[in-house]
């Protein structure tokens, strides 16, 4: 079976998030068809797009899965469900527990159901920073900029990210 290199964004503002996002990753290797290769330290970040809510805990994890990609986001979703995330929450708004797929291996998907990479990591800080303890070298393989770059491109008074 062909195993698969995934980056995801980790991500809590609900509870204990450093707990609900520490159980997603452990939830993520539980059944053995997915290994945690490296994880960056968690960030506080400020909100965006909807802003009244409280301040998320963030990482980035580096994966490798047997999962194909839509197999691993039906398993990131059941996970989510799990922590308490429900279907038809606000858009961008609070959540127990938040798990993307950035990239997956090399490629690209534009679907309805799954965009890889990501289409906003790109412009968002409180990927950006974590990525870069992992792999800041990385390039993004539709901006062909690497993490690193991206990163500096974003203005640090407008997206606020705190290491804890």
């Amino acid at each position: 079976m062909r195993c698969h290199t995934a980056f995801l964004s980790v991500g809590s503002n609900m509870g204990n998030k450093r707990i609900n996002c520490e159980k997603g990753i452990a939830a993520l290797t539980a059944s053995g068809n997915t290994i945690l290769e490296k994880q960056s330290p968690f960030y506080k970040t400020e909100p965006l797009d909807y802003t009244d809510q409280e301040w998320f805990i963030n990482c980035v994890v580096k994966i490798k899965t047997v999962f194909e990609p839509l197999e691993l986001l039906d398993n990131i979703q059941a996970i989510e469900i799990n922590a308490g995330r429900k279907s038809g929450d606000i858009r961008f708004g609070p959540r127990v527990l938040d798990l993307d797929i950035i990239f997956f291996d090399n490629i690209q998907i534009d679907s309805e159901i799954l965009v890889i990479p990501h289409p906003r990591m790109h412009n968002r800080r409180f990927v950006l920073k974590p990525f870069c303890d992992i792999e800041p070298r990385m390039v993004h393989p539709v901006v062909k900029k690497n993490i690193e770059s991206l990163l500096k491109s974003i203005d640090k008074n407008k997206q606020k990210v705190y290491p804890i």
